[in-house]
């Protein structure tokens, strides 16, 4: 009760000293903004085609180093028609073809009747539904784009249609909640390992690019790619990485980073690709990549993904169409409705597609046509991949290889020299790049907690982000300096009365101990931007997280950060002693107190509270705990480093309660 009463009472002090539930968010978004601008400085200074041509190579090369490259595999497709239905004018191919050596793409091919020669396709690619290929909406735009005389290749995408990867055949379901919660499931492991899972999405559509230029009926130089939401993600990412394609209908989801900042929403892990932001680029840059190719740009006005930065980018690369003398072929097309991919979108990017691969008009009416049941699509006899090919490998499979290939590395160097690199990519994730200052320590209460003097204090831990901690002390301690115990747990001081009994123990053997609030934690945690809760799976800490993401940055690197810092902060005290400093960690916070150990010396004992999990069990168990896990992810550790090697180098400053 009293522990209660005193957070509440630091709660009210905090809030009247500085705004520090504004602070982690305006932080995120002025690194965004400043990026941003950048980006667009850069792109201004493109002046000419051989210029533009430069900046799109490495554009292309930035952004698959970001994904950790592309799988390298162009082994044979393998490819298998399972089924075909007759329909109207045309037929529909049930196709299975190996992106990957036992990655099954399930795919719906649509081929008109009485084809006089290799003509136009079209690749579509879907959107966050379950369904995948055999959703109707999705089925009403492949109808309408096959009726004007287009093939049609419509693919299933990871965790969608028959693709489950955490289908499981004693249930006969899948045990994810849907695509997105699949996508994350299997999304966020791939940070860890440094091979984000959008790099499976972009090579599955590639090689589908592949099956399409392996068919007779289809002129390998007119082929186009559209979909939408998820769909014109993946629709996005190819205009960058395949430059086959001869036209593209990206749909409900170019917008810009700027706004979609601001929209407060969080995106799926296939939708973020670290650093894209810190080095610059765009939604912008998914046209450029295109000129002079036809481009059409299909959006909603009540979107998610804001209507403003979708007119911002079309505007903006219309120069570089220009540039070629052919303006035309770049437009943007609007449909009054929410996140959808309408009747009216359908038309249109019926007719655009027809236009540029065919060379003819088009007059197409989707409103009329009808669509199949979903299982008549299926390519498999039950629906599930899963179900008929025990040999089928999932983003799960593929991300522990990657995991295997990374320890395998490191058998071939000595542990003292993986120590050393592993300090040295640490030392680039946390502290280059952050601005400094000072402290700058401010006391705002003194509290008795019964036998407990509580101090809070708050302190600038980078320019516009502060920290916060209580200092505690027992009110029979000897005047004088007193070394420090600082404490990291989760939830900081709001959990101070769950280890108040660890508290008095340590105060009554004449330690003061500091239990720290890093950023976005305890007193210092954010206001609420979304309607998630600040903790939840897509809520506020994780929309943030996904910023530093982009950024290059993550919450972890940053509390990292934090912990030294803090230290910088006791140092200014003058009755704190730092020469025998100990850092008690527990729970989830373990890696933010053990990294910031092996990057500072001042750290003496670090001394682990209960049980960490090691960082790969988020890779190597199927179904791993996700509470709150991308807060403990630096992308790319698992490259380096997972806890039990940082407790191995750590082994003389390491103790365990």
């Amino acid at each position: 009760m009293f522990a209660d009463s005193l957070i509440q009472k630091t709660k009210r002090a905090c809030l009247a000293t500085f705004d520090v539930a504004s602070q982690l968010q305006r932080v995120v978004y002025d690194r965004s903004l400043a990026a941003f601008a950048a980006g667009d400085t850069r792109r201004d200074q493109i002046v000419n085609p051989a210029q533009l041509e430069a900046y799109r190579t490495r554009l292309r090369q930035d952004l698959i180093d970001a994904l950790g490259d592309l799988p390298d595999c162009d082994a044979p497709l393998h490819a298998r028609v399972t089924g075909q239905i007759q329909e109207n004018g045309y037929r529909i191919e049930k196709i299975i073809f190996e992106s990957r050596p036992h990655v099954y793409v399930t795919a719906n091919l649509y081929l008109p009747d009485r084809l006089d020669g290799p003509t136009g396709a079209v690749l579509f690619l879907c959107g966050h539904s379950q369904a995948g290929k055999q959703y109707e909406t999705y089925q009403v735009v492949c109808r309408s784009l096959v009726s004007a005389g287009l093939i049609v290749l419509a693919q299933d995408p990871v965790g969608q249609g028959e693709r489950f990867g955490y289908f499981e055949p004693s249930a006969g379901t899948s045990v994810m909640a849907g695509p997105t919660a699949e996508h994350d499931h299997a999304g966020t492991p791939c940070l860890l390992t440094g091979a984000p899972i959008t790099r499976y999405f972009i090579h599955d559509a590639m090689r589908s690019i592949d099956y399409l230029c392996q068919r007779p009926e289809v002129d390998p130089e007119r082929i186009g790619v559209t979909g939408s939401s998820g769909g014109g993600t993946q629709t996005c990412l190819m205009m960058i990485c395949d430059p086959r394609l001869a036209a593209a209908a990206p749909t409900n989801f170019l917008t810009s980073r700027r706004d979609y900042l601001f929209a407060g929403g969080a995106q799926d892990a296939e939708q973020i690709w670290p650093c894209y932001t810190a080095l610059g680029y765009d939604h912008e840059d998914f046209l450029l990549a295109m000129a002079p190719r036809p481009v059409q740009v299909n959006a909603v006005t009540s979107d998610f993904f804001p209507i403003e930065g979708t007119r911002r980018s079309v505007q903006r690369a219309a120069r570089f169409w220009e540039m070629y003398g052919k303006p035309g072929n770049l437009t943007l097309c609007e449909d009054d409705s929410t996140h959808k991919f309408t009747p009216e979108l359908a038309r249109q990017t019926t007719v655009f597609m027809a236009r540029h691969l065919l060379g003819r008009e088009a007059d197409p009416d989707p409103k009329a046509i009808s669509c199949l049941e979903p299982d008549r699509l299926w390519c498999t006899p039950g629906g599930q991949v899963k179900q008929v090919f025990p040999d089928a490998r999932f983003v799960y499979e593929e991300n522990l290889a990657v995991n295997q290939a990374n320890m395998d590395r490191w058998k071939r160097v000595t542990d003292e020299q993986r120590r050393t690199q592993t300090r040295v990519w640490l030392e680039e994730r946390v502290l280059v790049g952050r601005p400094a200052c000072a402290p700058n320590a401010r006391l705002l209460t003194t509290e008795s907690l019964k036998d407990l003097t509580v101090q809070s204090y708050l302190w600038w831990s980078q320019p516009g982000l502060m920290n916060h901690a209580y200092r505690i002390r027992s009110v029979a301690a000897s005047p004088g300096p007193s070394p420090a115990i600082l404490a990291l747990w989760d939830d900081g001081t709001l959990a101070l009365p769950a280890h108040l009994d660890w508290i008095r123990s340590a105060c009554a053997q004449g330690s003061q101990v500091f239990v720290l609030d890093p950023s976005g934690v305890g007193h210092v945690a954010p206001c609420p931007i979304n309607d998630r809760g600040i903790q939840e799976h897509y809520g506020t800490l994780f929309k943030l997280n996904d910023d530093l993401l982009w950024l290059g940055d993550s919450l972890a690197a940053l509390r990292a950060f934090d912990v030294i810092r803090a230290i910088d902060m006791l140092a200014t005290l003058p009755d704190c002693r730092l020469d025998a400093l100990q850092l008690f960690v527990s729970g989830r916070s373990n890696i933010y107190g053990k990294v910031a150990a092996l990057l500072d010396a001042r750290i003496r004992l670090v001394v682990q509270v209960g049980a960490a999990s090691p960082l790969a069990d988020i890779v190597t168990k199927r179904y791993y705990d996700d509470e709150r896990v991308r807060s403990r992810i630096i992308p790319g550790m698992l490259r380096f480093a997972d806890l039990p090697d940082l407790d191995r180098w750590l082994a003389d400053r390491l103790a365990f309660s």
